[in-house]
């Protein structure tokens, strides 16, 4: 499903697990997001700065939670991005590994690639192993999560109703709160808190491209006041919301069934 009457270059393609993302990084501020970023150079390239240490290159790779500012020579880039609790522990490690080895300008081609098709077809009906086969050329391994944190994980996703809390998961999976949380964390390798925190701040994303009120936004969202939601977007990705929104005037945003499903579930 696509935002209709926007033609532009810079697009954005949501899924449950997966962004692809091509447009203005904004200001090189650093950003400390809970998923993994695959970042290409459209045309020049790309500078990447961790522990103040600055590499330059076509394509990078940053860990989820890993602080770091990104800057690139020409105006539009590409961000792929990729939610560590779909994948089993060491995945991420391992595809960061491969893609910024000896065939990392092979890579490169291949997300500039998919780039193209996803400006040519402009579409979003689109499995995660579709996805991965179109970025990287292989289906990542998926993680398979106990059905009581799948629940809760669905419940923090749909963004309706009364914020959702570790008490009303414990309760629905019929364990104290603290072998719920011990539970999720196990399973996801995130704290409830934390994976929480991001999914909000994530949401934020299907909205870049429209014109709204800021503050009912963040309470239509789960936050508790305007400033919770402007120090929660700049700490996961560097920016003020409202330079979100000014840099995504002319995105056109793209959302895979499964995602349009949740959304209407909500």
């Amino acid at each position: 499903m696509e935002d209709k009457g926007r033609e532009s270059d810079h697009l954005m393609l949501i899924t449950p697990e997966r962004v692809f993302y091509a447009g203005l990084l904004g200001r090189p501020r650093k950003r400390t997001p809970g998923c993994c970023h695959v970042y290409v150079a459209v045309k020049g390239n790309l500078h990447l700065t961790i522990d103040d240490v600055l590499a330059t290159g076509e394509l990078f790779v940053t860990l989820p939670n890993q602080r770091h500012s990104i800057a690139s020579d020409y105006r539009t880039a590409i961000s792929v991005t990729l939610e560590p609790e779909s994948m089993p522990d060491g995945v991420i490690e391992a595809l960061a590994a491969r893609l910024t080895g000896l065939d990392r300008a092979v890579y490169a081609r291949k997300i500039l690639a998919a780039y193209a098709l996803l400006r040519q077809r402009r579409y979003g009906d689109i499995t995660t192993a579709e996805f991965d086969e179109m970025c990287f050329g292989e289906a990542l391994p998926r993680r398979v999560l106990d059905p009581r944190v799948m629940r809760a994980v669905a419940r923090i996703e749909r963004f309706s109703g009364e914020p959702v809390t570790a008490d009303t998961c414990a309760a629905e999976a019929g364990l104290s709160a603290s072998r719920f949380l011990h539970l999720f964390k196990e399973e996801t390798g995130i704290s409830f808190r934390s994976f929480r925190a991001w999914k909000r701040a994530r949401h934020l994303l299907h909205f870049a491209n429209q014109d709204l009120n800021l503050a009912h936004l963040a309470q239509d969202i789960g936050y508790p006041d305007s400033t919770h939601f402007s120090h929660s977007i700049r700490r996961f990705y560097g920016l003020k919301p409202r330079a979100i929104f000014v840099g995504s005037r002319d995105l056109a945003i793209y959302r895979s069934t499964e995602t349009v499903r949740l959304a209407e579930a909500s």
